[in-house]
């Protein structure tokens, strides 16, 4: 079908997700045709290096056949059978190897289709077990602002982006904010102040919180690894060694939201083993299977499935497609190549070039705040370095979208242009990626972001 074709059917039917459809009313819209090792092409033939991994998502990249192969063959056995009542030999597999690759005790396995599903399955099974242990009054949960953890009605009320929140209220009640963890602009970091000084004026942060909530009526506390939302916050030194013991302080439980620091983007398999803690629950998707199907999971530690082992009970909860055949077949191909291919070991090896060559970046003007970890970093531009002025909404929208994002884009580099919190570019690229793509990011972003600052100084 030609482009044009496409472009006139699209705009007919295709309602895409966070997108301003009247825009493409009068533009093309991009097209994608396919995708081979860490690039994707639209139906043009341009090439586009996808520095953002489709969705913090693609981590073996584009054209894994030894993946659809596992799912045909899947597919031709048995395609489709819920796992309610009922058991497979996929899910059951892909189950014992995450409970495997899992810390410590986190070993029993919900599958669900994707990350909000995820996340909203940890907060109802989080307020069922309190009501099945008799602390019915537990049911409060705390999140950091700017933080995305989904859109469902359940997941979107921990976000902390009133953006996305605002205009669906009236939520889920019982959800609270505190500050994250962005060391460049928090009121909590002073000059001179040590990183594990700044991990405790965070930390005391989410224990008054809870104490002013009333600790008996707190149930979860949802933290991501490395915060997405407002351009990768990596957390201070001891951050989490502290929010584990104060959540243990008060009997609450620990989520570790890793939908995208999960399976890799953090150079190991759990974004929480980074950072030394261990969470109650993890909820994760995405790179589960490399995008390769749509399917996320809540892993679980062992006391979590206590009550449910009871004669007559069950979690009141369950997902058509969770665990579907063919996505568990797809994970467990992901995971192996993962062993065979060393793909955490890459990551390892290369994350020092790929900061060194984004920090290299340092002497553009408007590059403000390198910052990330692993295949996950962002970069916060900046109207003035000197004060760390930011821009207002019309700079930002000129600035941000109109030109970086364009001619990103026209680079032939996909990544993130965002602007939820302080104007951002996010990158993560397949973790496939070796020196040759890093430095392809960096070059490309040195040439657009050099443009865009003699921009700003005529602002």
């Amino acid at each position: 079908m030609s482009n044009e074709k496409l472009q006139e059917l699209a705009r007919k039917h295709l309602w895409m997700h966070f997108t301003d459809m009247g825009y493409f009313q009068n533009n093309d819209i991009p097209i994608m045709s396919h995708g081979e090792g860490c690039y994707v092409y639209d139906v043009n033939g341009k090439k586009y290096l996808d520095g953002l991994s489709g969705l913090f998502a693609s981590q073996l990249g584009h054209g894994q056949s030894e993946i659809t192969d596992a799912m045909a063959k899947q597919g031709e056995q048995l395609a489709f059978f819920p796992i309610w009542n009922h058991a497979h030999p996929p899910a059951i597999e892909l189950a014992a190897k995450l409970a495997e690759l899992a810390p410590g005790d986190l070993n029993r396995i919900f599958f669900t289709s994707g990350g909000s599903e995820a996340v909203e399955s940890a907060w109802k099974l989080i307020r069922q077990y309190y009501a099945e242990i008799g602390e019915h009054r537990r049911y409060k949960v705390i999140s950091r602002n700017l933080a995305y953890h989904g859109t469902t009605m359940g997941a979107l009320s921990i976000n902390g982006l009133n953006d996305c929140r605002n205009m669906f209220e009236p939520l889920v009640p019982g959800t609270s904010y505190v500050g994250n963890t962005n060391a460049y602009r928090s009121h909590h970091m002073t000059e001179g102040m040590s990183s594990e000084e700044f991990a405790e004026k965070c930390a005391i942060e989410i224990e008054q919180a809870i104490i002013f909530q009333g600790p008996e009526t707190v149930a979860a506390v949802f933290l991501e690894p490395v915060q997405n939302s407002g351009g990768c916050f990596v957390p201070p030194e001891g951050y989490f060694q502290k929010i584990r013991a104060i959540c243990d302080k008060y009997k609450i439980m620990l989520v570790s939201d890793e939908v995208i620091c999960a399976f890799g983007r953090l150079g190991y398999m759990f974004g929480c083993e980074r950072f030394d803690y261990l969470p109650d629950i993890i909820t994760c998707a995405k790179g589960l299977t490399s995008a390769y199907a749509p399917m996320g999971a809540m892993i679980c530690r062992e006391y979590l499935m206590e009550p449910f082992l009871k004669e007559d009970k069950s979690f009141n909860h369950g997902i058509t497609f969770a665990g579907h055949p063919i996505a568990c077949a797809a994970g467990l191909a992901n995971l192996e190549i993962f062993e065979k291919e060393d793909i955490l070991g890459n990551v390892r090896r290369n994350e020092p070039l790929f900061r060194e060559l984004l920090e290299g970046l340092y002497d553009i003007p408007i590059v403000g705040d390198v910052r990330g970890a692993g295949y996950f970093f962002g970069i916060e531009l900046v109207k003035d370095r000197a004060t760390k002025e930011t821009f207002n909404e019309e700079e930002a929208e000129e600035i941000l979208f109109n030109f970086v994002s364009t001619r990103l884009v026209e680079a032939g580099l996909i990544c993130r242009t965002d602007d939820r919190g302080e104007p951002v570019i996010q990158l993560s690229p397949p973790l496939i990626a070796g020196p040759d793509e890093l430095t392809e990011i960096a070059t490309t972003l040195r040439k657009v972001l050099t443009e865009a600052a003699k921009l700003v100084a005529k602002l």
